[in-house]
């Protein structure tokens, strides 16, 4: 599982061993609430197998907001950080393998990586992408349709496409299951 992530920081084999160490493997089905909205985040999450949403309820309507997939981390950033209440819940779609570790160990890592300057910019670069991924998110529901929306994610993606159920892509792209629904049929027919 963390060899791909090896490969990319290289740390000392001891360094290493003791970074993995911190991680705990385990196995949830789908529909697991790993963070919920208004709890202070203590974990964060590394995914060996499955899909997770990050949403947040907006008057009683979820509201889903990010995507993540096999190798990829997340948290509720905010909240595991400045120790305060999550904004948003964490839920596994698919049934997975998720590796977490606890804030304190990942903190003592950052402390050591911090003196590495390779790796810290490794680092802060992964955070600003996930910052960069929310600007976008933000910027797209303002100035794009929702057709666009789903044609943008269509191309950038594909595997929310192909692996998440539409009422949840419905949710992310701020529109109804009926609207999707009109949306794929007006390109299907295009397409013909």
């Amino acid at each position: 599982m963390f060899t791909p992530f090896r490969n990319k920081f290289l740390p000392e084999g001891d360094k290493w061993d003791s970074y993995v160490n911190c991680f705990k493997r385990i196995e949830v089905p789908a529909k697991t609430i790993l963070l919920k909205e208004g709890e202070i985040s203590k974990k964060m999450f590394l995914i060996e197998k499955g899909c997770i949403r990050v949403w947040y309820n907006n008057n009683g309507k979820d509201i889903t907001s990010q995507f993540f997939f096999e190798n990829e981390m997340v948290s509720s950033i905010e909240s595991f950080r400045k120790g305060i209440p999550s904004l948003t819940a964490i839920e596994t779609i698919e049934p997975g393998i998720i590796w977490w570790i606890h804030k304190k160990d990942l903190n003592r890592i950052i402390e050591e990586i911090k003196e590495i300057p390779r790796l810290r910019d490794m680092f802060i670069n992964t955070i600003f992408e996930r910052a960069f991924d929310y600007m976008k998110y933000f910027f797209s529901a303002i100035k794009d349709t929702p057709q666009q929306r789903y044609l943008n994610l269509i191309k950038e993606r594909p595997e929310v496409i192909k692996r998440v159920p539409q009422h949840y892509i419905a949710s992310y792209l701020g529109i109804s299951t009926v609207h999707l629904s009109r949306i794929k049929s007006k390109l299907a027919k295009a397409k013909q």
